[in-house]
């Protein structure tokens, strides 16, 4: 057959609106266009003339499952404007309330979403009816998540807690204790999570990726550091926009992140885990090891058994800081506006997230850049699905669309953070 259609008016299980093209012409793969079409948001624009206190609270209405991922970006960025470097305890916390939105993520991704690609089902409804233990242990660790998200963010979407120099309100040591017995029994169950999800069939399929994520001196990333890759750049968050930069593309909303010099490149669970395995704590090594994955892991279908990890490390990170956690003398750091730019960079479950801001003397905020983990992975995604095509282009039309629609599932991917996925042509 010369030339084949396929149609997919919406991709399923993503989190926003799109559409995915793919060309193929005498068996070969001639246009592949990631078409985010939800109209864009202008979060940016909106932030403009705002006080810089006020884009921690605006910034999480961006995503209602990464919230506190554009929460820390903003307030380091902010942070960093006044030259604070947040440490100790409240930094600590902060970790914390990361650890909640990693879990509560992931889990979603792994089991709701990705999980049914592998086991052969549209949904995690139809998932749930011959498997309602499986769906029902998701849904426990989940809440986990969710329930740190809200005593330490203040409410599990949208937090409201965070706020540039600490918190506004702490919480109390008795208010972090009775997550302690969920949390062991949902580390148990994310080791669990990895082992079954590194027993799916993957297809052999792998990409010569530039990784790129943070690095922290000690810690496995979650909030700040240095933006590493795998080519050997390693730049500080301010440099971020030397090295990178963003394009218009006619056919998406949003825009697509470039690595000057190098071209496209991967954020998120593989990024992180190839750059940064040496961070893992000891037992979340092991379990890679136990579950044979070791970097460098170039599969992105094998990005599941990462975010399993990954959620096994949440769960021990967050035992660890509450057990060392005492309640600090205050809530916050005194902050006074100065002018200036600040950068700041977290690792939302998706990927590296940076923020950049211009404040004025009266502390407004006179210019804004928020570049999401989505928007970054796009050239990548339209990569990847244009390889699998080439490699699998004899494969039955059912079969090679619904691979299609896994392929940029992979991703976990925030349509709407990047302002949003999938329409797939074969002509």
């Amino acid at each position: 057959m010369n030339s084949r259609v396929i149609r997919v008016d919406q991709l399923a299980r993503v989190e926003g609106e799109g559409s995915l093209v793919v060309k193929i012409n005498e068996g070969k793969v001639t246009d592949v266009k990631f078409r985010i079409y939800e109209p864009p948001r202008f979060f940016e624009a909106f932030l403009r003339g705002r006080k810089f206190t006020e884009a921690p609270d605006i910034t999480a209405r961006i995503c209602g499952i990464c919230p506190v991922a554009y929460q820390m970006s903003s307030v380091m960025a902010m942070e960093d404007v006044i030259g604070m470097n947040l440490e100790g305890p409240l930094r600590e916390l902060r970790r914390l309330l990361y650890c909640g939105e990693w879990i509560e993520s992931h889990v979603l991704h792994i089991y709701m979403l990705h999980a049914p690609d592998f086991l052969g089902y549209q949904d995690a409804l139809m998932l749930a009816k011959d498997m309602p233990d499986v769906v029902t242990r998701a849904l426990k660790m989940k809440k986990i998540g969710n329930d740190i998200v809200n005593v330490v963010g203040g409410r599990e979407i949208h937090p409201i807690n965070v706020k540039v120099g600490g918190f506004y309100r702490l919480p109390r040591k008795d208010e972090l204790l009775p997550l302690v017995e969920r949390l062991k029994w949902g580390l148990d169950q994310a080791i669990e999570t990895a082992r079954l999800v590194a027993s799916f069939n993957f297809p052999d399929f792998e990409v010569p990726y530039e990784f790129v994520s943070l690095r922290h001196e000690t810690e496995y990333p979650m909030m700040g550091g240095r933006i590493v890759t795998s080519s050997g750049l390693d730049i500080s968050i301010r440099d971020y926009e030397f090295y990178f930069e963003e394009r218009h593309v006619p056919h998406s909303n949003a825009l697509h992140a470039l690595e000057r010099g190098h071209g496209r490149y991967l954020v998120g669970p593989l990024a992180r885990f190839n750059l940064n395995y040496d961070r893992l704590s000891p037992l979340t090594r092991q379990l890679a090891e136990d579950v044979k994955l070791a970097p460098v892991v170039k599969n992105p279908f094998r990005s599941i058994i990462v975010r399993a990890i990954e959620t096994a490390y949440a769960y021990e990170e967050a035992l660890r800081i509450i057990a060392s956690y005492e309640v600090p003398e205050a809530p916050a750091v005194a902050v006074v506006p100065s002018a200036g730019i600040g950068c700041g960079a977290s690792e939302a479950p998706r990927g590296m997230l940076y923020h950049r801001y211009r404040i004025a003397d009266d502390g407004l905020i006179r210019d804004a850049k928020i570049v999401p983990p989505t928007a970054q992975n796009q050239p990548t995604i339209e990569e990847d699905v244009r390889l699998f095509v080439t490699k699998f282009v004899d494969m039955p039309r059912e079969e090679l669309t619904w691979k299609c629609e896994q392929t940029v599932r992979n991703y976990d991917p925030c349509i709407s953070c990047a302002t949003h996925f999938v329409t797939l042509e074969f002509t």
